[in-house]
């Protein structure tokens, strides 16, 4: 299939978002993070159908022969059904009264009732009593501002965005532990560019709140595909992120297979006869409760049984045993799943690297994630490298190191830009023989393509470092003082005004004879 465009990690601002958040963040008051948000995503989710339905509500009035209360003239636009009680501007209306909270419940209540996709999926415990009425209604007028669900917006995918926006805000207002259910999407894109999910089936066992997903439908329709060239599946074990995740695909219109409810992978997998064409995933990192103990026997465990103080070996061989014959594989582990062997984590390694399917590691930079400064690796498994689609790589795999990539969106978060993500993806994908990709050529202190000899005389350890060496030196006929000049006009250039006043004053100080 010839490649378009990729669709951008990051799109234009919409100018918006940050007072939306602002201002909601404010009228939360002691509300914490973690429980606002179902809160904050639940309205936001109810304005875009109102205004969807809203619009054709009009569209069809003004037909004369159609009739606005036929439920097919919406449900055959792939649009939800919205009763009375429940639209926008009824709920809007009622802003100021007290009684705001309980008919925002009974909102919620009438369209999961409407609509059965949606049963067990919305908040409805808005008139608890720890939830202020007063900065509920003036959320709901902020809102009402904002169009979401009407063509031009859905064309524009605002929803989308904004959805996007606040869960990575969100992920960084809860901090540790918050991030489970939000991938950043720089992160999450390079997953998905890598592994080129064009066609077949998706699989994702701790979906969080469905980022894999939405960006393979991204990279599906950027590349001149269909929604239904893809079939998706997930599971995810906590109740909340579970329904956030089928809100987020529900507002995209995506059908997605993710069990009738939340469920442990380990221990209650609900699709255990998939075979995926391709696995996305951000498990855990680390989990050392995730009853290992109980599963010593079990069939997933091929290459070994994994330890029961950390289950990172545990989720690489759950994807492993839900790979199709020619299925490909991209997830994120902690550094040390690629060097550790502690218990029989080595071994593990060391089978699976043996069995050949370890086809691609990397490593990334620090501050990507929200909530942990764990540094992450990027592991990439492939069930058959001999497939028809791409050149012979039996007995090789390709090792970029990219720690020193990303670019700081604050004091304490990195992101990849798109010139960074399409270097990484370029040389993958030039390495395992597209032809459009170019040729490949290890780069010193970047890129290594190894051999399963060279793994085992590093003893199986698959820390990108040892293999691609050290970035040759770079010819610098600059002068010294003229490089000092310049290093000190940049560190100059990055001085805030404060610490402009500060050096200042120093210096005034030092000239009038104080140690400043």
């Amino acid at each position: 299939m010839a490649k378009k465009n990729k669709a951008s990690t990051n799109g234009a601002n919409l100018g918006f978002e940050e007072k939306l958040w602002q201002t909601a963040d404010k009228l939360r008051g002691h509300m914490d993070a973690a429980e606002y948000k179902h809160v904050v995503l639940g309205l936001i989710f109810l304005k875009y159908i109102s205004d969807a339905f809203e619009e054709r509500y009009q569209q069809v009035s003004a037909q004369k022969w159609a009739d606005p209360a036929d439920r097919d003239e919406y449900i055959g636009e792939n649009l939800f059904w919205v009763p009375k009680q429940a639209r926008w501007s009824q709920l809007q209306a009622s802003a100021k009264l007290p009684a705001i909270s309980k008919l925002i419940d009974d909102a919620m209540v009438a369209i999961e009732m409407d609509n059965p996709i949606l049963r067990g999926v919305l908040s409805k415990d808005y008139n608890r009593p720890t939830l202020d009425k007063q900065r509920l209604g003036e959320l709901v007028d902020l809102i009402s501002g904002i169009a979401l669900g009407d063509e031009n917006s859905r064309s524009k995918d605002i929803l989308g965005r904004v959805y996007e926006y606040f869960l990575g805000r969100f992920a960084s207002a809860e901090g540790k532990g918050g991030g489970e259910f939000y991938t950043p999407q720089s992160v999450v894109r390079l997953l998905v560019e890598m592994i080129e999910p064009y066609k077949g089936r998706i699989y994702d066992p701790c979906c969080g709140s469905g980022g894999m997903f939405v960006q393979s439908e991204k990279f599906v329709l950027a590349h001149g595909g269909r929604k239904d060239d893809i079939s998706i599946y997930g599971q995810e074990s906590n109740p909340t992120t579970w329904r956030l995740c089928r809100m987020n695909l529900a507002i995209r219109g995506i059908e997605g297979d993710l069990g009738p409810q939340n469920a442990d992978s380990f221990h209650n997998d609900l699709h255990q006869t998939l075979k995926a064409d391709y696995i996305l995933a951000n498990p855990p990192f680390n989990i050392s409760d995730w009853g290992g103990e109980r599963l010593r026997e079990d069939v997933r465990w091929r290459y070994g049984a994994p330890p029961p103080g950390n289950a990172n070996f545990a989720w690489v061989q759950h994807i492993v045993h839900h790979l199709a014959p020619d299925g490909l594989a991209g997830f994120i582990l902690a550094n040390g799943s690629m060097s550790s062997n502690t218990s029989s984590e080595g071994d593990i390694r060391r089978a699976l690297i043996e069995a050949d399917l370890v086809d691609c590691m990397i490593a990334m930079p620090g501050q990507l994630f929200y909530t942990t400064q764990i540094p992450v690796c990027l592991w990439f498994l492939a069930k058959d490298k001999a497939d028809q689609r791409y050149r012979d790589r039996r007995g090789e795999t390709l090792f970029i190191d990219a720690r020193k990539l990303g670019n700081l969106i604050d004091r304490t978060h990195r992101e990849l830009s798109d010139a960074e993500i399409d270097r990484i993806t370029g040389t993958y994908h030039a390495w395992r023989g597209e032809p459009e990709a170019g040729n490949y050529a290890d780069v010193p202190g970047f890129c290594k393509s190894a051999t399963l000899e060279e793994m085992a005389g590093h003893g199986y350890v698959l820390t990108p470092g040892r293999y691609v060496g050290a970035a040759d030196a770079e010819e610098d006929d600059e002068l010294f003082e003229d490089k000092m000049r310049r290093l000190t006009a940049t560190l100059e250039a990055q001085m805030t005004e404060g610490q402009r006043l500060d050096a200042i004053i120093r210096d005034n100080l030092r000239k009038l004879g104080f140690n400043a």
